[in-house]
């Protein structure tokens, strides 16, 4: 009989799961089914279906994903503590406005790179996530820019602008270049600048994906 070795700890599935219970009905509850569509949500659903058989190329499609990007928000998010706004993305974090239980709860941004990483460090990299990811990041931005709101003055808390598709700021759309060319900036750029660096450090310094352990036969 061929057996697996679970290389994630249980209690680490328990709470990760946890979380994404408590964590799912709220935020449906509050912002709606479309906040689902943003890159890190996807990431945390992804996660959550990979993390109790292990699946690495469903840990490695999230990691590749936002490890770059979720980085960057976390130096927003420092940058904004310390004063200065570098491009907004994080400033819905010191937004009095807001409830602070959900600002806390999107402190999930900060740790869930860091358990992608590990996560992959104990089940391997798998590289066809490249590939995966980039075509299903192309989907959500297609999708979000035809097919949900964009940026609008005081939304409240209805996810506009999802994945930046008209620009980095969700009350009013870029003006640099015309909308569909910011899309295909987003589409080439994301790839270029994000996944692809992420897929070459993983691949240089994450193992292999795992096969099945088998026991030798007597």
């Amino acid at each position: 009989m061929i057996q697996t070795a679970s290389h994630v700890p249980i209690w680490l599935k328990v709470a990760y799961t946890a979380f994404m219970v408590l964590l799912v009905p709220i935020y449906w509850y509050y912002y709606g089914p479309t906040n689902f569509l943003y890159f890190c949500d996807v990431a945390l659903i992804l996660t959550l279906i990979a993390i109790w058989p292990e699946n690495a190329l469903l840990i490695s499609m999230p990691c590749v994903g936002i490890l770059v990007m979720q980085t960057y928000w976390v130096i927003d998010l420092l940058f904004n503590a310390a004063g200065y706004s570098l491009t907004g993305i994080t400033d819905y974090m010191f937004d009095s406005n807001r409830s602070l239980f959900l600002r806390l709860l999107s402190l999930y941004h900060v740790w869930l790179p860091f358990l992608l990483v590990y996560l992959v460090w104990k089940t391997g990299y798998d590289r066809r996530a490249l590939l995966l990811w980039t075509g299903l990041a192309w989907a959500l931005l297609l999708f979000c820019f035809f097919a949900t709101p964009p940026p609008a003055p005081n939304p409240g808390l209805t996810p506009v602008n999802i994945d930046y598709v008209w620009g980095m700021s969700d009350s009013a759309a870029q003006h640099w270049v015309p909308s569909p060319v910011w899309l295909a900036g987003l589409m080439i750029g994301l790839p270029l600048f994000a996944f692809v660096p992420a897929h070459f450090v993983l691949m240089r310094v994450m193992p292999k994906t795992h096969g099945c352990l088998c026991p030798e036969a007597p």
